[in-house]
């Protein structure tokens, strides 16, 4: 059985959608609601290095709290903006997958398609109506 982790926030549609084309992959993935289970710092700080990507990236910057925490200001680094994920985790932004090929910020969420072990099953379409594989299970 293949291991795949979801960073969720089920009140967010792309990570909803992230998690439909992995269970479209035939696999039921270990689903971790960050807002009522946050990742503590160390794993924050790995899963960010597993992406790949500036830390930043890993920020929800329209967040109010970005803002107001004035996170977006020249000289903060990336410790400050782990503290600031750590201290309040709405300000992660989502959802992280893992898998065994990679972790990646699946944002948009067909980004998840680069790291699933398993081809989709069938086709998928987002909330918004958007084809994302057709019938053939190809990427649309």
């Amino acid at each position: 059985m293949t291991s795949i982790t979801i960073y969720h926030n089920p009140r967010c549609g792309t990570s909803r959608n992230t998690l439909a084309m992995i269970r479209n992959s035939g696999v039921e993935p270990e689903v971790i609601e960050y807002l009522k289970t946050p990742p503590r710092r160390e794993t924050l700080v790995a899963l960010i290095a597993a992406t790949g990507n500036p830390v930043i990236d890993a920020v929800r910057s329209k967040e109010a709290l970005f803002t107001e925490l004035n996170l977006g200001a020249p000289g903060v680094t990336d410790e400050q903006l782990i503290d600031a994920m750590v201290q309040h985790p709405i300000l992660i932004n989502r959802p992280i997958v893992v898998t065994p090929l990679g972790t990646r910020l699946c944002r948009p969420s067909e980004a998840v398609l680069d790291i699933l072990p398993q081809p989709q099953q069938g086709a998928f379409t987002k909330e918004d109506g958007e084809v994302v594989i057709d019938a053939n299970g190809q990427r649309a």
